[in-house]
C-alpha cells in the first residue's frame, strides 16, 4: 500500500515541483544480516553486511598500527611505499589509556574510507601489556557485583566505554575486539578458566550495550593460535569469531580456520592477528579465505618479503582502502527512485487519459465557466490537504502509535491517499485552464 500510494504522491509532487527524494525519506535501511544487537544502528550494520557480503570472496587487509616509531603511521607509509596500497582496516589499541589518541586516529582513518578495529592491552583497573600479563584476580570477587574488585574494574571500562561514545556519536563504527586470545591464558582475562572467562565476556558485553548504549560495536571473539573448545559466549554475544598466530611454519593459520569454521556459526571468520604474510596461492590452495588478516605492528610487518608483500596487496583476491565501497550507500536501493519515476510516468499517462475521457463525455462545464469552477475545486482541494495534513500529524503524535521501518504510518497513508485524489482533480482542472 505505501509503494503505490508514494508513487501517486511522488506524482502529485512533481506537479507542484516538490522534490521526489523528498517523499522518499520514509524509507529506512534493513539490514541483509543480523547483529547480535538488535539495536545497532543503521552505519554500523552497513558494515557488517558488507562483511558478511565479502566474505568467502575477498580477504580484507588490515595493519596494527604503532605510536612509537616516530610516526603514527609509521606501518601504513611503509606498506604504501612497498605496494601503493593502504589496508582496508585500521588495528588500534586502548594500551596505556591512549583513548584520545585512538579516537582520533580512529575517526581520520574512518573519514578516509576505511574499517576501525580496537583492542585493549590493560590490567583489571588500567595500566598497560605487562599489567594485561601480571594480573591475576580473584574472579569470584571480580565477578560479584557490589564489590571493591568489581566496582574498580568497571571504573576502567567506563573510561574505554566513553572513548567509544565519541566514536558511535562521529558515527563511526567499530569491530571491537577485547579480551583477545582468551584460551592462551596468558593475559588476566584468561588464567580463570573458561566458565570465568564466558561469565566476563558477557558482563561487559551486557554493561556497554545496555548500559553505555553503544550500538556501533561489532562484536569480533578473538581466540589465540590453538582455539580451544568450552570458550564460547554464545552467539547472541559476538559477531564475528577469529584466531591469530605468529607460527611461521603455517602462514594460512589452517589449523585454526578449521576448528572456527567447523563451529557452524554462520559468522565471518577473521585472522585477527599474524606475523609473516602468506602467498595468495596458499591462502587458495588451503581453502583459507579469511575476512581479513591483521598483520602485527613494527617489525613484523617490515620483516615480511617485500616482494609478497607487493604480491598480497595487488591481488584480486585482496581488498585495500581505496576498493571499500562508500558505506553511507552501501545496500541502499539505488533503482527505487528511477522505477518509481517510470511507475509514475506511466500512472500520470493513464490518469491523464482517463480524466480527458470524462471531460469530453460529461461536458462538465463550458470553457467559459471553467474558471469560476476551477476556483471551487481548488477551495475543496486545500480542504482536503488541510484535513490529511492534520490527520498525519495527530497521527504522529499519539504516542499509542509507533513508525516501524517495516509498517506504514497511518497517518501518512492516508495522506498520500488524499493526495492521490488530490493529483487527479488538479490535473482535470489544468487541462480546462489551458484551453
Amino acid at each position: 500500500m505505501l509503494s503505490a500510494a508514494m508513487m501517486i504522491s511522488a506524482a502529485f509532487a512533481g506537479y507542484l515541483g516538490t522534490s521526489v527524494s523528498d517523499i522518499n525519506t520514509y524509507a529506512a535501511y534493513e539490514s541483509k544480516y543480523t547483529l547480535s544487537n538488535s539495536d545497532a544502528n543503521e552505519i554500523t550494520s552497513k558494515v557488517y553486511d558488507y562483511l558478511c557480503d565479502s566474505f568467502g570472496n575477498t580477504i580484507l587487509a588490515g595493519q596494527q598500527e604503532s605510536t612509537w616509531m616516530g610516526s603514527v603511521d609509521y606501518e601504513m607509509n611503509y606498506i604504501e611505499n612497498n605496494t601503493g596500497k593502504l589496508p582496508a582496516i585500521r588495528g588500534l589499541d586502548f594500551m596505556g589509556g591512549d583513548f584520545d589518541g585512538v579516537v582520533k586516529r580512529s575517526k581520520d582513518w574512518w573519514e578516509k574510507g576505511g574499517i576501525v578495529t580496537i583492542c585493549w592491552h590493560t590490567g583489571v583497573n588500567g595500566g598497560s601489556y605487562n599489567d594485561s600479563l601480571n594480573d591475576s584476580p580473584n574472579f569470584s570477587k571480580l565477578l560479584t557485583k557490589g564489590t571493591s574488585e568489581y566496582n574498580a574494574m568497571i571504573a576502567n571500562w567506563d573510561k574505554a566505554a566513553e572513548a567509544l561514545k565519541e566514536l558511535r556519536d562521529a558515527g563511526v563504527p567499530v569491530l571491537w575486539r577485547p579480551f583477545h586470545e582468551f584460551d592462551g591464558q596468558w593475559f588476566w582475562w584468561g588464567k580463570g578458566g573458561s566458565s570465568n572467562f564466558v561469565k566476563l565476556w558477557q558482563m561487559m558485553y551486557d554493561y556497554f550495550t545496555d548500559v553505555h548504549g553503544l550500538d556501533n560495536l561489532i562484536w569480533v571473539l578473538g581466540y589465540a593460535d590453538s582455539v580451544t573448545n568450552g570458550w564460547y559466549p554464545g552467539d547472541e554475544y559476538c559477531d564475528i569469531i577469529g584466531s591469530d598466530t605468529y607460527n611461521n611454519s603455517n602462514l594460512t593459520h589452517k589449523n585454526a580456520w578449521t576448528k572456527l569454521n567447523n563451529m557452524n556459526t554462520d559468522m565471518p571468520i577473521a585472522f585477527h592477528e599474524c606475523g609473516n604474510l602468506p602467498t595468495v596461492e596458499a591462502l587458495k590452495s588451503d581453502g583459507c579465505m579469511w575476512s581479513w588478516f591483521m598483520v602485527w605492528h613494527t617489525s613484523h610487518i617490515t620483516n615480511n618479503n617485500k616482494t609478497n608483500l607487493n604480491n598480497l596487496y595487488n591481488s584480486e583476491l585482496i581488498t585495500t582502502l581505496d576498493e571499500l565501497p562508500d558505506f553511507a550507500t552501501y545496500n541502499d536501493k539505488e533503482d527505487e527512485n528511477s522505477s518509481s519515476e517510470n511507475s509514475i510516468d506511466n500512472d500520470s499517462s493513464s490518469m491523464s487519459e482517463s480524466n480527458s475521457d470524462i471531460e469530453s463525455s460529461s461536458e462538465i462545464d463550458s470553457i467559459n465557466d471553467s474558471n469560476e469552477d476551477s476556483s471551487s475545486k481548488i477551495d475543496n482541494i486545500n480542504t482536503s490537504s488541510q484535513a490529511a495534513t492534520t490527520s498525519s500529524s495527530l497521527a504522529s503524535t499519539n504516542p499509542n502509535k509507533t513508525n516501524s521501518d517495516r509498517s506504514p504510518n497511518t497517518g501518512i497513508a492516508f495522506s498520500l491517499s488524499t493526495l492521490a485524489i488530490t493529483a487527479s482533480a488538479l490535473v482535470v482542472i489544468k487541462k480546462k485552464n489551458d484551453k
